[in-house]
């Protein structure tokens, strides 16, 4: 029997952390992943400051401790002094995957001339995949739809549980080698 797929949830903000305004993030991430993957999955959520040393943190225990596979992260990617999540990121990482974070902000400049300031990226840490997200819901979305697809396949090269898609949404692209047979 397969080993259930573990998926982290990270949203960082200050102020939603404080009280101060309602976090977004979770549950744009939340929502598009329960309308995208048949796999059943367990959510592990976080709600950090834009404190590097809590993100560090986060992401070491969402993956070390609970077993995490994939982590995205929404929130801290741009330029201003507070967002640190791609610091964050990388001091956890044990591999970096460019290929992400240039296809994000690829996504991106099709809808905000502002993409370019993003730093989102995407790293490994062990047998786990962690994706840096922007911070708005709409922009998770428009990330996720066109990204997604090639998460499964990257979650099966390090090991992770294979992840099946619901046949009306994003779809996982595999080597044909790659995909399971079902009887």
């Amino acid at each position: 029997m397969d080993a259930p797929l573990k998926i982290g949830m990270v949203s960082i903000s200050d102020r939603a952390s404080q009280g101060i305004y309602e976090d977004k993030g979770l549950p744009g991430l939340h929502d598009w992943l329960t309308a995208h993957i048949a796999t059943p999955w367990q959510g592990e959520s976080r709600l950090v400051a834009d404190e590097q040393s809590l993100i560090e943190q986060c992401l070491i225990e969402l993956i070390d401790n609970l077993g995490c596979q994939l982590v995205l992260t929404t929130g801290g990617t741009g330029p201003a002094p507070r967002d640190v999540t791609p610091e964050a990121t990388l001091a956890v990482a044990h591999r970096v995957m460019p290929g992400f974070g240039e296809e994000m902000r690829r996504i991106s400049l099709q809808y905000a001339p502002t993409a370019i300031l993003s730093r989102q990226m995407a790293v490994i840490r062990h047998h786990a995949l962690i994706v840096n997200l922007p911070g708005q819901p709409k922009a998770i979305r428009e990330i996720l739809d066109h990204l997604f697809s090639a998460i499964p396949y990257c979650l099966d090269l390090i090991g992770a549980p294979y992840i099946e898609m619901k046949p009306d949404g994003v779809q996982a692209f595999r080597p044909a080698s790659a995909k399971k047979v079902t009887p």
